[in-house]
């Protein structure tokens, strides 16, 4: 008999502290601030008869580690924001948005592939981070993965992937 379970890793370990602003429309946007993130897990898969387990779960929580550690210490930048354009130079990235013009040191950015830095798109980054070694979730019969990103106690956003059927 084939079950689904369940493994939910929330490690002191995955977690980030980062800058960034919110885009709230074309014309207003928080200001520049900063959050200490975390990062919760939860990976449904079919356990397997013969060793009582899902499958070895260090291997995800090594990996939401490591791009824990990628965003650490870093001012986050959506790169596919439709109402902000990035400039650069040799060393500053200039984010223009509503007639500003916000500088910052390229040393001290992380351009993320998002439309604006949420924790609702944080969530999507990391579970598209988890599926680029797909062959994993098959092996492990991985079945949907939901990642919550938290800027603290009690307030979250979540992304969810279930496999095909």
């Amino acid at each position: 008999m084939s079950r689904l379970t369940t493994i939910e890793l929330h490690k002191e370990s995955m977690k980030f502290s980062a800058g960034h602003f919110t885009i709230l429309s074309k014309t207003k946007r928080e200001r520049l601030h900063g959050h200490n993130f975390s990062v919760h897990a939860i990976i449904s898969a079919m356990l397997h008869d013969d060793t009582g387990m899902t499958f070895d779960y260090r291997e995800y929580k090594n990996k939401l580690q490591h791009l824990c550690h990628q965003l650490n210490e870093s001012f986050l930048i959506p790169s596919q924001s439709p109402f902000a354009r990035i400039e650069s130079d040799d060393k500053h990235y200039f984010i223009h948005f509503n007639e500003e013009i916000i500088p910052f040191l390229k040393s001290d950015i992380t351009l993320l592939a998002l439309k604006n830095i949420t924790v609702e798109e944080l969530s999507l980054w990391f579970i598209e981070q988890l599926l680029k070694d797909n062959a994993s979730c098959e092996a492990y019969d991985i079945q949907e993965i939901t990642i919550k990103v938290f800027t603290g106690p009690g307030q979250s956003g979540a992304s969810t992937w279930k496999k095909n059927p």
